[in-house]
């Protein structure tokens, strides 16, 4: 079976590892499978072409779903959502926090479908409880004041990028598994309907790396269909939803708020930490590439959101981002909506292969349940019979893990009462000493770390000035501590700015539009960071900050 990379180059590969499990996709989905093999003693690697949680599972707005957005549509997934979001906040509470939710409808929306709302979520097993206006308005001041209905649910947040450091984690710690980050296949070698081999590359060095496994699984989220047709696999259809998100500079809320109607733009709005999440767009997209918000999409979901929170239309918005969501091709498929929020297992055992299979679909808050149907089948392949453990096994809090919850930093600043412990991100008071340990422990620690791959496992560069101080800081700071000794560290201080700048563009004005001028003055006018070498290790965009007259570099 040979790629379109290997039909236009020789693959001469640098090494071989052999394994029992290859997983591919970093995402919730791919680490929870590797934490599920691991606890029946199943060795497993691990790779994914960018990092983990790089695509559905790290753009999301870290709703914990109590099932109640799927009662009208889904029921199967809201029940599914129920279960597993119990499960989550009894076995990994580190992740979670328990915010409350409330639906809430406004006037204008249809108050036959919000009287309908109680009773369904009765028959999914959801928690229901209806409120008074002035219930409701006493729990959340900024809901409107044309809020007709109210009703409280057990949603949740969850942190996606703890839940995915502390599944590898733990799998680290039982054994036998083993993570690559920029690593994707590039090409299968197929014998007598078994998968002999991947051929993978890592998109930093260069190198291919030959893995040999007994057992292969697809939890390419968005790629998933791509990485099967590469396989040889035809019966994976997927659409492409691409969702836009907005992050407030301030958390507006306690709650989840969810808007009582049908699913539509701007209609949830999410705390997390110290900010909140509004969203989410739903766009039909051909590819899971290079997706961006648009500045008509973030219009949109103020407009919509504020109708729900009205001080949304003033709100100070840090950033933008956009991602797209797997649907697994059932049903209506002119409307991405009410398309199924279940996943499919395809074993493409009717496609001649014995040893491969594709997990697709699904939520963050069933990732759990998805790494378990797919294990099952993978240790029955392999005449494993050991038990899932992931129902009643509580997920370690790694200590290398804790830098992503908002606030762990300052508190952990604070009790150490080191005055040598500089810190480096002011908005989100990470110290020097959470780098080096990122750095050296955290799961998928690579021997040269680059600033996207710390923020991911710190809240660096998330805060009002979304990396502009902090970045310069810390990539000072990895040249003093050694970690850089050449051009190499301003190529990475280049592109996390470029990175940070995708989700800002959209939404400058305000502030954040003089945010975004002494961002260029610092990295252009005096890094020059605009003018380093173009051909390496170049920037998606070549994109650094906007001028003075709105047009970029």
């Amino acid at each position: 079976m040979n790629s379109p990379e290997r039909a236009c180059q020789p693959l001469s590969v640098s090494r071989t590892v052999e394994t029992e499990v290859l997983i591919i996709g970093g995402g919730a989905t791919g680490t929870g499978i590797m934490r599920d093999l691991a606890l029946r003693s199943i060795q497993s690697h691990l790779i994914d072409k960018q990092d983990l949680c790089a695509g559905a599972s790290g753009g999301n707005h870290g709703l914990l779903h109590s099932g109640a957005r799927y009662v009208f549509s889904d029921p199967h997934s809201a029940i599914e959502c129920r279960e597993e979001a119990d499960l989550l906040k009894r076995l990994a509470p580190q992740c979670v926090e328990e915010t409350g939710g409330l639906f809430v409808a406004v006037a204008g929306d249809d108050e036959k479908y919000a009287a309908k709302f109680p009773e369904l979520c009765k028959a999914a097993g959801i928690t229901c409880k209806e409120l008074t206006v002035d219930e409701a308005l006493q729990l959340e001041p900024h809901l409107s004041g044309d809020t007709i209905k109210a009703f409280e649910v057990p949603d949740a947040t969850v942190d996606p990028f703890r839940l995915a450091l502390e599944n590898v984690n733990h799998a680290h710690e039982l054994g036998g598994s083993v993570y690559h980050s920029h690593t994707g296949v590039v090409d299968f070698e197929i014998e007598n309907g078994t998968i002999k081999a991947a051929i993978c590359k890592n998109y930093h060095s260069g190198e291919l790396l030959k893995i040999v496994a007994k057992q292969y699984v697809n939890a390419g989220g968005a790629w998933a269909m791509n990485i099967a047709k590469m396989a040889g696999c035809n019966d994976v259809s997927l659409l492409y939803s691409k969702g836009t998100l907005l992050i407030t500079n301030d958390r507006l809320t306690k709650r989840v708020i969810n808007r009582l109607r049908p699913p539509a733009d701007g209609d949830i709005l999410v705390p997390g930490g110290t900010v909140s999440v509004l969203g989410t767009t739903s766009l039909r997209t051909d590819t899971p590439e290079n997706s961006r918000p648009t500045i008509d999409e973030v219009n949109k979901n103020v407009a919509e959101g504020s109708a729900m929170i009205p001080a949304l239309s003033n709100a100070r918005y840090i950033r933008a981002f956009a991602r797209v969501r797997p649907l697994v091709q059932e049903g209506d498929d002119n409307n991405d909506r009410s398309v199924t929020r279940s996943f499919s297992l395809k074993n493409h055992e009717d496609q001649n292969l014995s040893n491969f299979c594709t997990i697709t679909g699904g939520k963050l808050t069933t990732f759990r349940l998805m790494a378990e149907k797919t294990a099952d089948l993978v240790a029955q392949r392999l005449g494993n019979t050991n038990p899932c453990l992931t129902r009643v096994t509580p997920m370690p809090a790694g200590t290398s893990c804790k830098w992503t919850e908002p606030g762990a930093s300052p508190k952990y600043w604070y009790e150490a009462n080191n005055p040598d412990d500089m810190i480096l991100c002011e908005c989100e008071m990470v110290p020097q000493s959470a780098i080096d340990q990122i750095v050296q422990c955290a799961p998928g620690a690579e021997k040269e770390m680059t600033l996207e791959a710390i923020a991911l496992r710190s809240r660096a560069g998330k805060g009002p000035c979304q990396g502009s101080f902090c970045g310069i800081r810390i990539g000072s700071y990895l040249y003093d501590r050694g970690y850089y000794t050449d051009q190499t560290g301003l190529n990475h201080m280049r592109d996390f700015f470029s990175e940070r700048f995708k989700g800002m563009r959209t939404v400058i004005w305000g502030q954040q539009a003089a945010q975004m001028e002494l961002a260029e003055a610092l990295h252009c006018g005096l890094l020059g960071l605009d003018c380093l070498d173009e051909d390496v290790n170049a920037a998606a965009d070549n994109t650094i900050a906007p001028t003075s007259t709105g047009k970029t570099k």
